[in-house]
């Protein structure tokens, strides 16, 4: 008997085998490939842990205290002041050009106390933080420029630690706290 014109068709098919080894090594390749792009948070050298006996006396004149509270205000000095105030108001403590008594004696006694609300905002504690450490790097910059006549990024390292040591960026951080 003759077969049908349809039997006679060739049926197309696609082998599927091989699928699952190309979406295997697919993924595979992306999972070499792609980055996790994780958080640094901030870098902050810490000192050595040491059990100190006997409390470190510290001018208080010495001391500039910088609060945030849960509102995200900023409280320098007990005085509420903006942002874009603080790091003038930092240099101005640290580097005392009028020799005011309520200022800092020198660079090198210079301390900022800084201490947070447990509610402060992440986004404003670094603010805070940028601002702190930025003043210290335009005192700093100003002291290579007066001293050697070029920015402090381009000297070598010795001039740069001489620079450090009279100008060390102290911050201190208190233990957040409810205000």
């Amino acid at each position: 008997m003759p077969k049908s014109k349809h039997a006679r068709r060739v049926k197309n098919e696609v082998n599927a085998g091989s699928m699952a080894d190309i979406a295997f090594l697919l993924l595979i390749f992306f999972l070499v490939t792609t980055t996790i792009v994780e958080e640094e948070g901030i870098l902050v050298k810490l000192p050595p842990f040491e059990i100190i006996d006997t409390p470190i006396n510290v001018n208080q004149n010495n001391v500039f205290t910088v609060k945030i509270n849960a509102a995200n205000q900023i409280l320098a000095e007990n005085k509420i002041m903006d942002i874009g105030r603080l790091k003038e108001a930092t240099k101005e403590f640290i580097s005392n050009p009028n020799q005011l008594p309520e200022l800092a004696e020198i660079p090198r006694k210079a301390l900022i106390s800084l201490q947070n609300d447990r509610g402060t905002d992440y986004k404003t504690y670094l603010m805070v933080y940028n601002e702190l450490q930025a003043a210290y790097r335009e005192l700093r910059e100003a002291e290579a420029q007066k001293r050697h006549g070029m920015s402090f990024e381009f000297l070598n390292n010795e001039k740069k630690r001489e620079i450090r040591n009279e100008i060390p960026l102290v911050i201190s951080e208190a233990e957040p706290t409810e205000f």
